[in-house]
């Protein structure tokens, strides 16, 4: 069962923008925390962004000036905004939904994940 779909990837050049979305399903519940994770092959999945069903976010210092996280409840999506991308940005974005915030990404839904590559 698909609980979370992202999109918004692709190719970008460095220095553009791109905004990222994650629908959540019905099986997801309301009050879950939100979060964007990035993959690089090879690496294990890091924290991008995070933010709670009242809007408390939190940023991985890498991206703090360049990327915000939002979501609209009622449409039960999160978004993430990137600005200034860089081609260390480059990866797998993962969507993922958690119960509380100590769990977020350890415990919860994953989604497939969306590509972004950012050229020089």
């Amino acid at each position: 069962q698909v609980h979370l779909v992202e999109s918004g990837g692709g190719t970008v050049q460095a220095g553009g923008s791109l905004r990222l979305s994650c629908v959540a399903s019905t099986t997801v519940a309301d009050n879950a925390v939100m979060g964007w994770y990035r993959q690089i092959p090879g690496n294990e999945r890091e924290f991008i962004a995070g933010i709670s069903s009242a809007g408390s976010t939190s940023h991985a210092d890498s991206v703090k000036d360049r990327f915000a996280i939002s979501r609209d409840n009622a449409k039960k999506t999160v978004y993430l905004q990137m600005n200034n991308l860089r081609p260390a940005d480059t990866g797998v974005y993962y969507c993922m939904a958690a119960s509380h915030w100590p769990t977020l990404g350890k415990s919860g839904f994953w989604g497939q994940g969306t590509q972004l590559t950012v050229s020089s």
